[in-house]
């Protein structure tokens, strides 16, 4: 069967995936200065990393529409079931606007086949996957099997975050600027976390960047000894990201690795220097 996967602009993917796997994304929405922008993986906004850092206000996202969602659902050929991965519904509304673009298709086309999945996760979590529904692909699977198979993947993916600059969480109102002032002073660095719910919290805190990445790459094996696909992604920093994948790499017998750069969505959040790493879990 002919099966069409689509994810949406909260995803961040290697640009080779993309194209190994024919993967269609719907945009979401970013403005910046006035500006509005439609973001995707390949997305690139001229100088982001220098517009966010002289804003005032963080740049504000939003969901694509339903509206959004049906006409990309509907240029996919009517022979083809879609298996549709979405940013987490935890911290986006563009599940909802993708589940309702497609009762907007099931009700013209009742008989199409069409799966909108809850990732709880977002950039390289959605990145890794894809990947994997690009393996079962392969194998020729039923769609069906292929949706319960990525359920359980989702259900098994662990999501983790390093931050270099606490600016935008401070800017965002996401951190008061008292506390967020004490702990730049103190050189505190956060990891954070996807939770089962697909929420995104604090795991630790920990002071200097030495400590932090140390204690990045240790959680890895505290989640997983099996060690199949790794993902990263960056925020604008590729040659400190591959010095980090090599060190896991060296600590871990990973069989293959995805690294890219983050998008504008992402980057809003993790800013400059952000590091996300996504594998399954045992």
């Amino acid at each position: 069967m002919d099966i069409q996967l689509m994810t949406d602009g909260g995803a961040d993917i290697p640009a080779t995936l993309k194209q190994k796997l024919s993967i269609d994304v719907v945009p979401l929405n970013i403005q910046i200065n006035g500006e509005r922008y439609k973001v995707s993986p390949d997305s690139e906004i001229e100088n982001y990393y220098t517009l966010m850092e002289e804003a005032d206000e963080l740049p504000k996202s939003s969901a694509p529409s339903p509206q959004d969602f049906y006409e990309a659902y509907k240029q996919v050929d009517e022979n083809k079931a879609i298996l549709m991965l979405s940013i987490s519904e935890g911290v986006s509304g563009t599940y909802q606007s993708a589940v309702m673009g497609k009762d907007m298709l099931l009700d013209e086309q009742p008989d199409r086949q069409i799966e909108i999945i809850n990732t709880k996760t977002a950039s390289c979590g959605i990145a890794l996957l894809l990947h994997e529904a690009g393996k079962k692909l392969a194998q020729d699977v039923h769609f069906h099997d292929l949706v319960s198979h990525m359920k359980e993947r989702v259900e098994k993916l662990s999501t983790l975050f390093v931050l270099r600059t606490l600016d935008n969480l401070i800017k965002g109102g996401r951190l008061d600027k008292v506390k967020g002032a004490i702990a730049k002073t103190l050189n505190i660095k956060l990891l954070l976390h996807a939770t089962d719910e697909g929420t995104i919290d604090v795991a630790e805190k920990v002071r200097g960047n030495k400590k932090a990445m140390r204690r990045f790459i240790d959680q890895i094996g505290e989640h997983t000894k099996n060690f199949g696909t790794i993902a990263l992604a960056h925020g604008n920093t590729k040659e400190r990201a591959n010095k980090v994948l090599t060190d896991i790499k060296e600590k871990y017998s990973f069989q293959e690795s995805l690294i890219m750069d983050m998008g504008p969505l992402i980057a809003t959040y993790a800013g400059q220097g952000g590091l996300v790493i996504s594998f399954f879990r045992d």
